[in-house]
């Protein structure tokens, strides 16, 4: 945090808007291998309100067809990731010209998760390789940061992709905890993903990747689905759905709050 205070910069993140995709339950397999994962959610969907102030999912899932041995000897590890809606991500670079700060360079990159929250039985190093974490997005240092449009000779691109996910993390958007897997009951397990209090609306997705000394054996899944509530869904929906109507009556308030504020404070 202190090194982010000290560079002579200012490097921010704008989220461009994008339409939520419903995700069905979907399931990758090892053929190799004959053990399957099964997970469930304590909720599939999250209301956010004037109070929101985040939330734990608890994901509970277990391993069928399990070899009792190797689920003594801890050779099955599982990783739970919370992902949230994909946008479009920008990164600008601001620099002091004639004493004022101003936006230099910028890169924009496809699609990045808005959120995510990770948990694993064990710190990913010491799970499986890193080629195969990246190959699944898995931890935040692996997800794909793919640059689009114009980026220059490319030198700065790590230094951008580097700020992207710190800024993600200090506002809380990305997290991970590396042992929030645990086994409860032989091949029962359960972790815990928080959702912050900015959360992002829309259609999230819980992942859970099963490997078995350290080699992938399948990934389920599963989606989840965050939304306003009450009087904070009315007026989300009216400025989105219906923006001239929501414009309209915004200056009604206005006019009416300023007449009456003459008509209170007025001096005869």
């Amino acid at each position: 945090m202190r090194a982010l205070l000290t560079v002579p910069f200012i490097l921010f993140v704008a989220c461009l808007p994008a339409a939520a995709q419903i995700a069905d339950p979907t399931v990758t397999i090892n053929d190799k291998f004959v053990e399957r994962i099964d997970i469930g959610i304590s909720t599939n969907e999250i209301a956010i309100a004037s109070d929101f102030s985040g939330a734990d999912i608890t994901v509970f899932g277990a391993i069928d067809r399990a070899d009792e041995l190797l689920l003594a000897t801890f050779a099955y590890d599982v990783v739970v990731a919370l992902e949230g809606p994909r946008l479009p991500t920008t990164v600008r670079r601001k620099e002091r010209v004639a004493g004022i700060w101003v936006n230099r360079h910028s890169i924009q990159f496809s699609p990045v998760p808005a959120s995510y929250s990770m948990s694993s039985t064990r710190p990913l190093r010491d799970l499986t390789d890193s080629m195969e974490l990246a190959s699944r997005d898995l931890g935040i240092d692996n997800i794909r940061l793919v640059p689009t449009g114009n980026i220059g000779d490319g030198s700065r691109l790590t230094e951008f992709r580097d700020a992207l996910r710190r800024i993600k993390q200090i506002g809380g958007l990305y997290q991970r905890d590396p042992t929030g897997v645990q086994f409860i009951s032989k091949a029962l397990f359960k972790a815990s993903v928080r959702l912050p209090a900015n959360i992002p609306l829309g259609q999230h997705q819980v992942r859970a990747v099963l490997y078995k000394n350290g080699e992938f054996v399948m990934e389920k899944v599963v989606p989840l689905r965050v939304v306003k509530t009450g009087l904070e869904q009315f007026i989300f929906n009216l400025a989105h759905v219906h923006s001239f109507i929501y414009g309209l009556i915004a200056v009604l308030i206005a006019v009416v709050t300023g007449w009456l504020g003459s008509v209170i404070f007025r001096k005869d």
